[in-house]
């Protein structure tokens, strides 16, 4: 096996892991659209504000090079926009509803 496909498919693997434990991590605060319903600081919230994100985004970077498919990168090209716009849309909710506490929070988080 090429090395590339395996370091694809570590890529792929851990990433998708942290896309489900972000989102176990979230728990009851998780949505579709954005609401800011608590502030979860803890686990890999407590150092990266929006960790689904990045790792679906890592997720599809690793199957698209363990699969030699560089057209699924493409996915990206609609998706970052959208998560960039959602990332936004939730840290004005958590800044407005969590004012200080959620500053505090965003300055010690990456992204």
């Amino acid at each position: 096996m090429e090395a590339s496909k395996i370091v694809g498919i570590l890529l792929a693997t851990v990433s998708f892991s942290l896309v489900v434990l972000s989102r176990i991590q979230l728990g009851k605060s998780f949505s579709i659209s954005p609401k800011a319903s608590d502030l979860v600081t803890t686990g890999l919230y407590s150092r990266i504000r929006h960790p689904m994100y990045l790792f679906v985004d890592l997720t599809i970077c690793g199957l698209a090079l363990a699969l030699k498919r560089w057209p699924v990168l493409l996915i990206l090209v609609v998706l970052l926009p959208l998560q960039i716009r959602n990332a936004r849309r939730e840290d004005k909710l958590l800044a407005k509803k969590f004012a200080t506490e959620y500053e505090t929070y965003r300055r010690r988080t990456w992204l």
